[in-house]
């Protein structure tokens, strides 16, 4: 780790290895801002810039990004979970803000002993809302769009407030281009129990148990449709198993890639160019690659 120069609006900067906020656990060194405030988010986007959440669903290359790699903290990590009184019916709960850099795991176990229910569907996901929203992640259980009222989403031309009928949002898509910075939402929940929204969580969850437990993005494809999943096609194919180097396509789900320890961002490519080669079908990848294309 290097620490540079401080910014002008306060914000930390350091060079980082991305690895170590990516959930495969691969990526070089980039130049990261944490930015706590939306003055800070500002200057960081003035130059060509990334934003990086959770470190889910992503592939950085072992050569790090160019640009600037933004991470939100401070208050934009923070949830107010507090009925907004103006906003909020006896049916419908419409919460505070809640910053994109709050951690989804923690979010729904909060939400859970408020016995608030909606996203309960996105347990496991490990995620940060603001990127969870941005790509409207979830399972076949739920989705983060279950349970938005307003995103606030800021661009290098300014900050807008939205609700999702503003967007063309749908399977593993929120509609919201690629340099737009999901920033903070107001949830809207459904009052329950928090026995009941437990119960919801635990049946989920017991659905995903056949996932891998090792270093992974989680789902390397989209479901194509036509009655068949990603990982029925790869396993059809006969790639469950396969290696290049330390990265392996997971022996428990075919449409997930492991990283055994020590991958690299190459291992990983190459896999998902065997996959694309393989299959029978086009698929269309559900990770985010930092840059977007695999090489060659």
């Amino acid at each position: 780790m290097t620490v540079l120069s401080p910014s002008r609006t306060g914000a930390r900067v350091e060079r980082q290895p991305l690895a170590r906020y990516t959930t495969l656990g691969v990526g070089g060194e980039s130049e990261v801002w944490f930015v706590a405030d939306h003055a800070q988010l500002a200057e960081a986007m003035e130059q060509p810039y990334r934003i990086l959440g959770g470190g889910s669903n992503l592939v950085v290359a072992d050569e790090g990004v160019p640009e600037r790699v933004i991470r939100l903290t401070g208050p934009l990590a923070q949830a107010d979970l507090t009925p907004d009184p103006v906003l909020s019916t006896p049916e419908q709960i419409v919460t505070g803000w809640v910053g994109g850099g709050v951690p989804l795991p923690g979010l729904i176990r909060k939400l859970q002993k408020l016995g608030l229910s909606n996203l309960e569907g996105t347990v496991g996901i490990p995620a940060q809302v603001g990127g969870a929203v941005w790509m409207n992640a979830g399972t076949r259980y739920g989705e983060m769009f279950d349970g938005l009222h307003t995103l606030e989403i800021v661009t290098p031309q300014g900050t807008r407030q939205v609700t999702p009928d503003d967007l063309a949002w749908g399977y593993r898509d929120s509609g919201i281009p690629r340099n737009h910075i999901v920033t903070r939402v107001r949830l809207r929940l459904r009052p329950s129990t928090p026995e009941e929204v437990l119960a919801k969580m635990d049946f989920a969850d017991h659905a995903r148990k056949g996932q891998p437990k090792m270093k992974t993005p989680g789902c390397a494809f989209k479901n194509p449709g036509g009655g068949k999943g990603a990982g029925q096609l790869i396993d059809e194919a006969g790639l469950k198993g396969t290696r290049v180097g330390a990265a392996m396509i997971a022996p428990e789900h075919a449409n997930f890639i492991v990283n055994l320890g020590g991958a690299t961002a190459a291992d990983v490519h190459a896999l998902l160019a065997l996959i694309c080669d393989r299959v029978g079908v086009p698929l269309d990848l559900e990770y985010e690659l930092w840059p977007e294309t695999l090489p060659g």
